[in-house]
């Protein structure tokens, strides 16, 4: 079983670990971040919210592709190096990072046209709850990007369980349907590729 103290910060990076495991997180979720990222099919206007952006890997590429990209996170040590790391951009209206959870996410309805979260989904509470949520934050054919490591490998990692749930692809295209979501699709770069991208419309 993976240490506690490591599956802990990986669900809300603290400290001096904190910040090498966001690190670590950047450079194992490059390629996933990316493919999701491409399935937003973003637009240059477009706002977007990011859920879980742990070591913030994805936010510059946001940036270069939407007008205004917004971060909320469960970690406030996240948080505050985000406010620093883009200063400019949140100055010039173009981004803001927010404390916060999926289950009560702190932003108006239809706030965003885009949304994704990539590895976040072992750390909700509830993925119908989750998913009520970015589907009231989105606007109408707003889209939402969800990439995560399915069940059957995730169980493999040894993870303890009372931190981490392991989530199976039709138990979360379950739950965007139950949500209200449209045309769901479990997306892949390669057939054999370990890890999916979940996207739907709502």
């Amino acid at each position: 079983m993976a240490p506690r103290f490591i599956a802990k910060q990986l669900s809300r990076p603290t400290g001096f670990l904190g910040a090498v495991i966001r690190r670590m997180m950047n450079r194992h979720n490059a390629r996933m971040n990316a493919f999701a990222v491409h399935q937003l099919k973003l637009a240059p206007a477009d706002r977007v919210l990011e859920i879980g952006f742990g070591g913030g890997i994805t936010l510059p590429a946001l940036l270069n592709s939407a007008a205004f990209v917004a971060g909320v996170d469960r970690s406030a040590d996240v948080i505050g190096w985000a406010r620093r790391r883009f200063e400019q951009h949140i100055e010039a209206g173009r981004a803001e990072f927010r404390h916060g959870n999926v289950e009560e996410l702190p932003f108006d309805n239809a706030a965003f046209d885009k949304v994704c979260t990539v590895n976040t989904v072992y750390f909700w509470s509830s993925l119908t709850a989750g998913f009520s949520e970015i589907y009231r934050v989105l606007k109408p054919r707003g889209i939402v990007a969800v990439g995560f490591l399915p069940k059957e490998r995730m169980d493999r990692m040894g993870m303890p369980e009372d931190i981490f749930t392991s989530r199976a692809p039709f138990d979360v295209v379950g739950a965007l349907t139950k949500a209200g979501f449209r045309d769901p699709l479990i997306a892949r770069p390669l057939p054999n590729t370990p890890w999916n991208v979940v996207v739907g419309t709502r």
